[in-house]
């Protein structure tokens, strides 16, 4: 699988984002804060199985530099790590993510913590997925 961030896979509908909002479950990895939906995919879904929106917040930064910087060290090490264990769990149960990972640190953080968070963050994630899937299954 290649490791790839397209426009296909970013959250931009703004009823799935109300819905993820009001209706999804969270958690707190410092420095994250997750968001999410998990849906179940009909047979004829053409959807990634994992949609995601990245954001930092303007009030602890406020200078866009730092905002993009934190965002683009977020989608990257995003990218490499999704497909490890996360994709293919989504395709194996075939639903879809959608998800929002949300900046919650006060300073920036060197690209190895986002790294090493991320991973821990998408390790989280994919229990929480699970035991979602399993309490709806039942």
């Amino acid at each position: 699988m290649r490791n790839t961030f397209t426009k296909e896979e970013r959250l931009c509908a703004r009823k799935r984002i109300d819905t993820l909002f009001k209706s999804g479950s969270s958690f707190v990895l410092y420095p994250f804060r997750i968001v999410f939906v998990l849906e179940k995919n009909s047979e004829t879904a053409i959807l990634p199985p994992c949609q995601s929106i990245i954001s930092v917040s303007k009030r602890r930064f406020k200078k866009a530099v730092d905002r993009n910087t934190i965002k683009r060290m977020m989608r990257e090490s995003y990218r490499l790590q999704k497909s490890n264990d996360l994709i293919p769990f989504l395709l194996k149960h075939n639903v879809t993510l959608y998800l929002a990972i949300q900046y919650v640190g006060k300073q920036i953080l060197t690209y190895d913590v986002f790294h090493a968070a991320m991973n821990k963050m998408l390790k989280k994630l994919q229990d929480e997925c699970a035991g979602t899937y399993l309490e709806k299954r039942n």
